[in-house]
């Protein structure tokens, strides 16, 4: 049943669109890939996209590189408090936090203002308009170099220590034992990071479609949406997005499992003695974690400082502070509906998960049945494969030719169905590994005991393995729930009818609005910011250091 499941949401939509992609109704061709390539503007497109996700990499190594190193080798005050503030940026997905840094780079926004206050300009500047592509990388790494980080932090922390001391005794300097040493073993750990990173940011909808950059890819995909049954050049177009998510997740694959045994060994060998540092190394630290976290949580503090007031033109502040824009985005009917719709997709997403995630991960812990890998290996692949291609896939699957009996399963017609199950693809990784950890974490002593004593496999599973792994579940289950609650890709392409919005459609549509539309929008996006702070605390309590695998493929 759960391969049955897997198949016909997660294979099945994949396949579809790449067959659409080569065949058409004359038969096989080549000619919507050969248009991608002849056509300057989907050249431009898809060069866009590739420069956007290059930079965004480069930007998110840059700044969790140190970050990492420095958290998992050395000892200072405050670093637990100081790893949570790092998690801060991924409480708001970039397509929400697009809306406020509009205000501040915008022509009439905070930063023109305060160099035409400072001397500095004559007239302001439209940062945006001039160079669209340096916010998109902005925000996109500031919201996903925490990914990087929580594999960096893994991999340096994991990195047997007798290793390095073998190397420093044999005359190595530390910078030959970083090199020949440290590095080889981490590289595993740093390119499945990297390589996440640089898949979201290449498939990234949200972010490119706020700031109006029209010619990238993931644009240009969702601009054909409307032409889903008729032209198969959007077909050739996912099935890009396709093929570099596929190569990413293969080498991310090939290297994590390469590397995983030797550099794991010394969490069993030694234990590693933590470098404490001198007063002004740690207030260089300190400067650094604190420069970096404020420079991160800019657009979280534009989106709130937007949603709580009434005027911001021309000002580096905004003006007329009010709780209204929070009133009307829990009031409006729009916005009840949107609310109410994400939690009962998310409730039924996090449900899916739960009963498919635990039984994948008992199949490959306990069972260890033939195929684990291959099993363990397709529940991990939506976190490679992004949402827009799930979706597109979706629409041309399901959408037109299904009978009377399967029109629930009709996105045209009612997409409350597909959306549920989207969001259950998309975060089913998160169950998976939750789940895994807490099984490989458990002695089967007990299960065998009660099994001994003539229990059922299924009265052992809901008696005795479920509650020992409860604290797992809950966190793994928090995580989809919260994350699917602002779900982008799908939302954005799925739900067409206002009945059918989920919270990220509804502040997409709201930004367009005449009336106040960027404040409540931002003021929506604030409450699902501070229901995604909760969760990630709360699943940061139960799984500790291991909340890393969660976003490692």
């Amino acid at each position: 049943m759960i391969l049955a499941f897997l198949a016909i949401f997660l294979v099945w939509p994949m396949a579809y669109v790449f067959k659409r992609s080569f065949i058409d109704a004359k038969g096989f061709t080549l000619f919507y890939f050969g248009s991608l390539i002849s056509d300057p503007l989907q050249m431009e497109a898809i060069w866009t996209s590739f420069f956007i996700a290059v930079f965004v990499t480069i930007v998110s190594i840059m700044i969790a590189s140190p970050m990492a190193w420095l958290v998992a080798r050395r000892s200072f005050p405050g670093k637990t408090l100081i790893s949570a503030f790092i998690l801060l940026p991924m409480i708001l997905p970039p397509f929400v936090g697009a809306v406020g840094m509009k205000m501040i780079f915008s022509r009439c926004g905070a930063l023109s203002t305060l160099l035409m206050n400072l001397g500095a300009t004559d007239e302001p500047i439209d940062w945006l308009g001039a160079y669209p592509l340096f916010g998109v990388v902005l925000l996109e790494a500031l919201h996903l170099y925490p990914i990087l980080y929580l594999n960096l932090v893994a991999s340096f922390a994991n990195i047997d220590p007798s290793l390095e001391e073998s190397a420093a005794n044999l005359g190595a300097t530390p910078w030959r034992i970083f090199r020949r040493v440290i590095l080889p073993l981490a590289a595993p750990g740093i390119f499945a990071g990297t390589i996440i990173v640089f898949i979201w940011s290449f498939t990234e909808l949200g972010t490119p479609l706020v700031f109006g950059m029209r010619r990238v890819l993931p644009v240009m995909i969702y601009d054909s949406v409307s032409e889903v049954g008729t032209n198969p050049a959007g077909y050739a177009q996912v099935v890009l997005l396709l093929v570099v998510a596929a190569a990413g997740f293969w080498i991310s694959k090939r290297l994590t499992g390469s590397g995983k045994n030797i550099a794991t060994l010394g969490r069993i060998t030694v234990v590693r003695e933590e470098k404490k540092m001198s007063a002004g190394q740690m207030l260089a630290v300190y400067v650094f974690f604190g420069l970096v976290i404020f420079v991160s949580v800019i657009p979280h503090i534009s989106v709130l400082m937007l949603a709580s007031s009434s005027r911001w033109f021309l000002t580096v502040l905004p003006e007329n502070f009010t709780a209204e824009f929070f009133k009307r985005a829990v009031g409006s009917e729009v916005t009840q509906t949107a609310l109410l719709n994400s939690l009962s997709l998310s409730l039924c997403a996090s449900i899916i998960d739960l009963f498919i995630g635990f039984t994948i991960a008992w199949l490959c812990v306990r069972r260890r049945i033939i195929g684990a890998g291959l099993l363990d290996t397709l529940a991990m692949l939506p976190l490679a494969v992004p949402g827009i291609i799930i979706a597109f896939g979706y629409l041309g699957c399901f959408g037109g030719f299904l009978n009377d009996r399967f029109s629930f399963l009709n996105p045209r017609v009612n997409p409350m169905a597909l959306l549920a199950v989207s969001y259950a693809i998309r975060r089913l990784p998160y169950m998976v590994r939750a789940a895994h950890s807490g099984l490989e974490q458990t002695s089967p002593v007990y299960e065998e005991a009660a099994a001994n004593l003539g229990a059922s496999p299924l009265r052992v599973v809901l008696r005795v393995t479920c509650p020992l792994i409860a604290a797992n579940l809950l966190a793994g289950g928090i995580l989809c729930f919260a994350f699917s609650m602002l779900e982008v890709s799908d939302s954005l392409i799925l739900a067409q009818a206002d009945q059918y919005f989920p919270i990220t459609k509804a502040i997409y549509a709201l930004m367009d609005s005449l009336e106040n539309g960027a404040n409540i929008a931002s003021a929506l996006g604030v409450w699902g910011m501070a229901l995604l702070a909760a969760a990630l605390l709360w699943a940061s309590f139960l799984l500790g250091k291991r909340l890393g695998q969660m976003f490692r493929i």
